[in-house]
This record gives C-alpha cells, structure tokens and sequence, in this order.
C-alpha cells in the first residue's frame, strides 16, 4: 500500500496530540524518527540530557505502535544512519516515495531553517505550526507591534486575561494583584523539611540507550550514573503529581532559595518534561489553580508559578521567533572573554558556583536562581563572551532547548540585548547569595570583605563590572541608586575595588581557577 503521510516526529514532539499527527490514519500514514548524531553532538550536550531525549523518544515510539501506527525508527547506532534529521528524511522519502511529507515546526531557528531549505526541493514537505503554546507566534507579534520595549510583566498580564487563569470574575487579577514575587524572595529556614523526591528506576529500553550514550559520548562534560527521570507520560504525570502535593505548597515562598547538597529544594523538575512534549503546559497551569481554589496551596506560589509557565516561557520563545536569528548574534557589552573552564568541571573555591555547578554536572539540573544569580551572574561580571556562555547552558541542562535557553541566557543573564528583553542586568554581589542561600558559611572566601585574597570574588567582581559599564548603564534608572552608591565611595576604595577585580580577571585569562 502507497504511503499518503510520512510524519517525522522530532526528539521534543513526543505528545500524541501534536500538529503534524492531528489528522493521521495508521492504515495510510507511516511515523518517522530518527537518533543522529548531530543533534548529540551541535553543542556537547550532558550525557544525562541525551539519555533522557532518547529513551523519551524510544518509549514515545512504543506508544505509537500500541496505538497502530508503524513507526519507521532509526537508531544512533543502525547501519546506514546518515547522522542528520535531512539524511533520514531523504532516505525514507526515497524509500516510501510519500504523496505529502508533514512536520511540526521545529522549536529551533536552526531546524527550521534547514527544513524550509528542503521545502524548495521537495514540495510535497508541509510544515504545520506548533499548537502545544498558549500564545501564537502571530499573536505576540501582534502584541510587540509598536512597542519599544517588550516587558515581561505587561504580556503576561495581558496572557492572564486571554487564559482567564488566576482571574476574579469581575476581570481584575486573583488577589487583587497582578505579581506576588514580593513574596516569593524568603531564604531558607534550617528548620524546613525539603520534600522527598519520587524515583524513576531505569527499564530495560533506558538501560540500553544508557549504554549507547556512554559508548558514544564519552567525552561530554557530565556524570550518565544516577539518571533519574521520568521518559514516559505517565512517569511525567506521576512527578507533576508528587510536586503540586508536596513541593507547590512552598515554592512561593522559597523559589528563589538555594542551599548546599539539595538540588530541588521546592521545584517540580518538569520543564524538560514539558519541552519534549510529555506534560502539557495548559493542563499543568489549570491544575496549579484548581489547586488554588481548592485551598491546598496559597496564592504566592500559584501565581508565582503560572508566572514562570504563562509568562516567561511564552514571552521567552515569543522573543525568539520574533528576532531571531540575529538575536543569536547580539553582544551590547562586548564581552569577549573565554568562559572559564571549571564551568565544566566545577573546580573553583567559590562554594556557590561549586553547588551550582556540580548538581548540573551530577543531575543535569539547576534552577533558575542559581542558573540567573550564580553561574549566568559570575559569567556577566566576568565579561565572558555570551555565545559561549549560552552554548554552556544549552549543552547542560536537561530543559535546555534553543528557544528557551537562548533569550533567557543572551537577553536576562547577559543583557546582550542591550535591554530589549530585561530593562537591567541582573548583576549582584556576593552578598544576595547569602541572603537567599547557606553557600557562604562553607565557602573558603569571606563574603564580608570585598578586596585581597580572602574577599568573596563576586564583590569586587560586581562593582568592577559596574566601573567599566558605566557608559553604558549609567543612564539607566533602575541602576540609580546603585551608582550613587558608587559615587558615594571614598576614591580609594573605588582604586581598590578595580585594582582587585583587574587581578581577578587576569587570573581567569591565564586559564587560572578562582
């Protein structure tokens, strides 16, 4: 029998409900994917990060066959594999000879660029949006029309409206506010009781693309033992349940806490689910504020969550379809420094960037205080040149795909941008990881002293980075008080703190560990 669609299903398309599958009939249709090795290899991903895509995928492909379909599955190590999504395509388009070829759009600039390529040579290729956001590339086009400045805050409440999440019938915001995050900034008790995490022991289709990724990607940065995820539906489901039971009561409050030896603290771990198409945003969202209504979790963390979905993740990809790709390209600072190489190996003193770097390098995992305010703030201070900084956070995290980690990293954590996606740098000194974290009681810096061998580097690190930029920052209001801070210091102490911060970064040039 002739084969009407070939439907080729991509690593982050793993829901059953996705576009391209929409109209799909397992008596005409057949089902492609395919592992290749240029998706692991574009950056050095995390050992853990490839397991997870690929048994996600494995497992995925099983599901389709329970339900009918014939799913034509390439693995990374089948003879003849081409080694890039294209090859494969072709391959099958050659063998099949489909009358339509159907694809969801490609959640990367880079995809979709080389797919849109083959569409001239081949016109049967159909690219069919991707229906899984809350907000349409058209709509937030429409929405940045005109303004100069796109806001985080002004979108999302105008998602809130569209969605009617978290809305009082009389059309005003749930509380009587829009944005709860003041609350949302408590450090961590000693006395609170961190929540267990559930287990995902490993099948036998995990075990085995476990030991084609150590066979294949040896020489990634990151530990492949101890992965720990869920790769099926039902396991993404049963996380989301255990967090919105036990995790969500607390995460308003402390969100934005860090301490040593706990990865989670009060975090749900379900964005790579998410991003690959295993848990559906909509659903999860509804479910935080039915739990709301229902009384079992209280609204700071409710809107402080719906806030992270509904808000940054639409507004982040919403900025990326619109500017990219020359967004990719921005750099408003300059930066040019190489990022620091034990940002792959966590061997530095600074205890913050130890913790923040060895969970990633352990679990694949850090949240986004410790990716904004630990790891992104050293890389922003130092000057490190954001494409290598946004390709470190691309290859090592689990969640990490481009149109969510490029806008994040460039925009929030480097202001590459020059403002357009943040109106700050989220720029700190050491003293915010002591308010919101234990790291500094085990660190072998003083976070009380701010110049000399014993003094916490992200201190003079913080006012350095503010001396140099000043061209550049000086004008801006939400830095006012910060530089007549400045202006308020004896000149000595000034020459000192840049004379320290000049040694600091001459350390990080001679390849030199801080």
């Amino acid at each position: 029998m002739s084969v009407r669609h070939l439907i080729l299903i991509l690593g982050d398309q793993l829901d059953d409900a996705i576009s391209s599958l929409r109209d799909a009939d397992p008596q005409r249709d057949r089902i492609l994917m395919a592992e290749v090795m240029e998706e692991g290899r574009y950056v050095p991903h995390h050992p853990q990060k490839i397991l997870f895509v690929l048994s996600a995928m494995r497992h995925f492909a099983e599901q389709l066959r329970a339900e009918g379909f014939t799913v034509d599955y390439v693995r990374l190590d089948d003879a003849g594999n081409s080694g890039t999504l294209l090859g494969e395509l072709e391959r099958a388009r050659t063998r099949l000879a489909p009358e339509r070829i159907l694809l969801c759009k490609p959640s990367e600039w880079r995809l979709l660029d080389i797919f849109q390529q083959a569409q001239q040579r081949w016109p049967e290729l159909q690219l069919r949006d991707d229906e899984r956001f809350f907000c349409t590339q058209s709509r937030f086009e429409a929405w940045a029309k005109g303004r100069k400045q796109l806001r985080m805050e002004l979108f999302y409440r105008e998602m809130r409206k569209h969605t009617h999440l978290l809305m009082d019938p009389d059309g005003g915001p749930a509380g009587g506010a829009w944005n709860y995050d003041a609350d949302n900034r408590k450090a961590l008790p000693a006395s609170v009781e961190i929540p267990p995490q559930p287990h995902f022991p490993s099948d036998a289709i995990t075990q085995e693309v476990q030991a084609l990724v150590a066979e294949r990607f040896a020489d990634h940065y990151g530990v492949l033992e101890g992965f720990d995820y869920p790769v099926t539906r039902d396991a993404a489901e049963m996380l989301w349940a255990h967090f919105l039971e036990l995790g969500m009561p607390s995460f308003g409050d402390y969100q934005d806490a860090m301490a040593d030896n706990q990865p989670y603290l009060f975090h749900a771990r379900i964005a790579a689910a998410m991003n690959v198409g295993l848990l559906d945003p909509r659903r999860v969202c509804l479910d935080v504020q039915v739990a709301w209504q229902a009384g079992d979790i209280p609204l700071n963390a409710a809107e402080g969550f719906i806030r992270q979905i509904l808000g940054w993740r639409e507004y982040v990809r919403g900025i990326y379809w619109l500017m990219m790709p020359d967004y990719a390209e921005r750099n408003a600072l300059g930066n040019q420094r190489d990022l620091p190489e034990f940002y792959w190996t966590g061997e530095t003193r600074m205890n913050c960037m130890s913790q923040a770097i060895g969970q990633t390098l352990e679990h694949a995992y850090a949240h986004h205080i410790q990716r904004l305010m630990v790891t992104g703030n050293f890389a922003l201070l130092t000057g490190v040149q954001p494409k290598q900084i946004c390709d470190w956070y691309l290859a090592v995290y689990m969640d990490a795909f481009d149109w969510v980690e490029l806008p994040n990293t460039l925009g929030m954590v480097m202001h590459a941008d020059g403002g357009y996606l943040g109106s700050k740098p989220y720029c700190a000194s050491g003293q915010y990881i002591k308010r919101m974290s234990n790291h500094c009681k085990g660190c072998a810096y003083k976070v009380t002293e701010q110049t000399g061998e014993k003094a916490c580097p992200f201190n003079s690190l913080y006012w350095h980075f503010l001396m140099r930029h000043r061209d550049k920052l000086g004008a801006n209001h939400r830095l006012a008080m910060v530089y007549r801070n400045l202006d308020r210091m004896p000149d000595a102490k000034q020459q000192a703190l840049w004379a320290w911060g000049e040694k600091l970064l001459a350390r990080l040039d001679a390849g030199q560990p801080l």
